[in-house]
Parts: C-alpha cells; structure tokens; sequence
C-alpha cells in the first residue's frame, strides 16, 4: 500500500504571501550638537581685546626666552671671566715670585759690585810667602814696607823669634850697634828702637798703618838659634791723605 505524502506548510489567509522581515533600525537620537553650526555674535571690543592680551601674552613669553638665553649667555661669561681672573692671578703671583728672585738676585749682585768696587779701590796683595831659614844670632831678614799700604804683617816660625819693625833711622842705629861691638845681631835689632816689636815668639799677627804715608820703615826678624820662618804677608792699597809716623 503506498503512502502519500503530507503537506505540512500552515495555510495562510488568501491573498496574504509570507515575506522576510525587515531589519531593524534603531530610532533616530537627536545629538546635543546641530550638524549646522550656529553663527555666534562676539562684539568688536572684546576681540580687540581677546588680540590685545594674545600678542602681549606671545611678546611676554618671547621676552621670557631672550631672558633665559641672555641669563645663560650672562652666566657663560662670568664663568668665562672668573677663569680668566684666576689665570691672570696666577700669572700675577708667578710675576711677583719672579720678581721678588730677580730683586733678591739683584740686591745680591750690587753688594758683589760694591765689594768689587771696595776692592779695586783698595786691592790686597800677598808680597812675601815664601819659607826662610834662620841659622845662628848674627843673621837676620828684613823685608821694606810699602808706601801707601797697610802692612799685614804676618808670620809663625818652628822656634823662638823676634820681630820688629823698624824706621830708617832706628834700622842704622841697629846696624851700628852690631858693628860697635855692642851687642849681636839678635839682640842691636829689637833693643835700639823699634816702632813694634815682639820678641821671642812663634807667631806675629799685625797690621801697620804708619806706611800708608811714609816710606821709611822696615820689617826685621832675628832669632837665637835655627829656626824656620813660614811668612803670610800682604799689603793692602791704602794711601793715607797726608804724610804719616816717621815722615811727619
């Protein structure tokens, strides 16, 4: 037996045909802002003023930043300078050291000049150094002072000696003592008058002025037995303004 199909399909109303849906719109939201712009009215004085307080506000902050560029460029150069200070204060101090050596160097070279000086006008000049041997009482050295000069009379021996110094005249009563039969030569040259004398000793150290203006004296050593004289005798250039000592 066969089967028939069945139609499922709900019967419509005559006339009416099934269509889709529609799709949904949304209802319209008004938004707080017309898609028309409204013209707003400002008055003419408050845009004059609203530019006036824009350019000053621009000028203001314009004049802010040539400020902060000129403080910076300020501070450069005092820092700048500041450096420079202190170079040329050490520079400085570095000069005044300099200086203060060179014044120092200075003050040192004058008193070498002034000696040098000193001693062109008065010059000191050894005359007598070489060692003499004395061998008995007859024999005796003698040695003239220089006119002009002060005598640095100078010795030491290896045994007893005596030194005098004599005048010209004092030299030939000596002299004649010893030929007279007076007295040895030892003994005539110290006890017949002397300018300066000492006897019997081993070192003379003295200086005769009476020569820087006259020229009459002698320098005598004798001793009693052999005896070897070491002198160390300088003369110093010192001539005196007037005649002086025998020559007066």
């Amino acid at each position: 037996m066969s089967s028939t199909p069945m139609d499922t399909t709900p019967a419509t109303e005559e006339g009416t045909s099934l269509q889709p849906p529609e799709p949904y719109s949304p209802p319209a939201v008004s938004t707080p802002f017309s898609s028309v712009r409204a013209s707003v009215y400002v008055p003419r004085e408050r845009r004059l003023w609203t530019a006036a307080l824009a350019a000053a506000l621009l000028v203001t902050a314009g004049g802010l930043g040539f400020l902060a560029v000129d403080d910076m460029t300020n501070q450069a150069t005092i820092h700048s300078m500041t450096i420079a200070n202190e170079s040329l204060t050490g520079r400085n101090q570095n000069l005044q050291d300099a200086l203060t050596v060179t014044h120092n160097q200075l003050t040192a070279s004058q008193g070498q000049v002034d000696s040098l000086s000193a001693e062109l006008k008065h010059p000191t000049l050894g005359v007598w150094n070489v060692p003499v041997q004395l061998h008995n009482n007859t024999e005796y050295l003698s040695s003239t002072v220089p006119d002009t000069f002060t005598y640095h009379l100078k010795l030491t021996s290896s045994g007893p000696m005596s030194v005098s110094i004599l005048s010209t005249t004092q030299f030939r009563d000596a002299l004649l003592c010893v030929y007279n039969g007076r007295g040895v030569t030892n003994y005539c040259m110290h006890r017949s008058g002397s300018v300066y004398g000492a006897l019997n000793v081993t070192s003379v150290n003295y200086d005769f002025t009476l020569a820087e203006g006259c020229a009459a004296y002698l320098a005598v050593i004798t001793a009693a037995g052999p005896v070897t004289i070491t002198p160390d005798v300088s003369v110093t250039y010192n001539p005196a303004s007037a005649a002086t000592g025998a020559c007066t």
